[in-house]
């Protein structure tokens, strides 16, 4: 499936399950992304795991130990980024680790042995390298571990963490993180659900079909969602938790709530 081209240390492989992986290829995305992953395993008590892909040239011939595949970006050796790390990160334990295979497919492997993979996201497009947005969806759709996307362009914000729940279907383990998350950092958590009109033709959200009142509808999606959140607050005393329903777009309203939060959590379905 894929190989070492480096190799870290020999007990390596009992500390990934204890680790927090975050994917390396020199960016600003990545770096970001690094410095990030580095707070965060510290504040939970885990090693940090730097991981570099090489990816696999199109000749299958060409030797995997070698000169780097071309673009290769000059700063992106775990190495040197361990070091910084160990310097502003006194006592954090940092392993490097460098493969060889195709990208996504290497990540998804990573994110399994590991307690959270991390990835630089520049959004849809951009330059060859995995932190573009088409491996790292590619990486979201396809693992069924957590996985953070720390975007390189804006400085994240504190002001809480926004939940973009599905009532349809509530999923516990993306429940669990979030209040988790927001009790351990002591922020607010906002828990948002966005009903989606169903399209109909020639109507950009024509009105779903149902045989209930929109009032109540509407009543009953409100009892919903103070369930939901009274069941997990008990869980979590003294959290400040507070729950919206906006119609809409659920995705335009995420991105929109998520501009003053500093971490928006959301589950998906794995296709």
């Amino acid at each position: 499936m894929f190989h070492p081209v480096a190799t870290s240390p020999p007990d390596l492989g009992a500390r990934r399950s204890r680790a927090i992986t975050v994917g390396l290829d020199g960016s600003r995305e990545s770096l970001t992304s690094v410095a990030w992953a580095a707070d965060e395993a510290r504040r939970r008590g885990l090693a940090l795991r730097l991981l570099h892909v090489w990816g696999l040239e199109p000749d299958v011939h060409s030797p995997l130990i070698g000169s780097r595949p071309r673009q290769e970006p000059c700063d992106a050796d775990p190495r040197s980024t361990a070091e910084r790390i160990r310097r502003t990160h006194p006592g954090l334990d940092v392993v490097t680790q460098e493969l060889c295979g195709e990208p996504a497919t290497v990540l998804c492997g990573a994110a399994e042995e590991s307690e959270l993979l991390v990835l630089g996201f520049r959004g849809l497009g951009g330059v060859a390298g995995f932190v573009s947005g088409s491996v790292a969806l590619s990486v979201v759709a396809r693992t069924r571990h957590p996985v953070v996307l720390v975007p390189g362009r804006a400085p994240i914000p504190n002001d809480g963490i926004v939940l973009g729940l599905d009532l349809s279907h509530a999923c516990d383990e993306v429940l669990d993180h979030a209040f988790s998350r927001a009790h351990r950092l002591g922020v607010p958590l906002r828990v948002l659900h966005s009903p989606h009109a169903q399209r109909g033709p020639g109507s950009d959200a024509a009105p779903a079909a149902s045989a209930m009142a929109p009032g109540a509808a509407d009543a009953r999606t409100a009892r919903d969602l103070i369930q939901v959140i009274e069941q997990w607050r008990h869980a979590y005393p003294g959290l400040r938790v507070t729950g919206e329903i906006r119609p809409g777009h659920p995705a335009r309203r995420l991105v929109k709530a998520s501009h003053t939060a500093s971490f928006l959590v959301m589950g998906r379905r794995n296709r």
